[in-house]
């Protein structure tokens, strides 16, 4: 039998929550060497609504490169939560993940680099880019 209230039913979209909420897209501004060790670098990302100071250890990163950022309160697939934290002299505000770190597979040889024609602005969240 015909139902005229099914002509009026709207369907929600289903509300999945974020994997990623404080995981943004950034991209990197600068590379300087860290004062304090040869093995470290401090990476300045700009993440939309500000430029953050990181201290990171990676070296296939590169000016002008779109990387993952996990932002304060980020929780890493390790179970780890971001802070803001003093490494070796300098303070790091945040961190650049590598696909191990987030839960994206193995590969933890160096931070994710991400597709630059995937990236709609900076700051958009991980989850949003990986759905592009």
């Amino acid at each position: 039998m015909w139902n005229p209230l099914k002509l009026f039913h709207k369907k929600t979209p289903s509300l999945t929550p974020s994997r990623f909420p404080l995981v943004v897209v950034g991209q990197i501004t600068d590379i300087k060497k860290h004062p304090e060790a040869d093995r470290l670098s401090m990476v300045t990302v700009d993440v939309g609504s500000q430029q953050l100071n990181i201290v990171c250890g990676a070296n296939n990163i590169e000016i002008g490169q779109f990387v993952p950022v996990a932002l304060e309160g980020a929780k890493l697939s390790s179970g780890e939560v971001i802070t803001p934290r003093e490494i070796r002299g300098q303070m790091s505000l945040g961190m650049l993940c590598s696909a191990k770190e987030l839960g994206l597979g193995e590969d933890d040889s160096g931070i994710m680099i991400l597709d630059k024609s995937k990236v709609k602005q900076l700051g958009q969240t991980l989850d949003d880019y990986l759905t592009n």
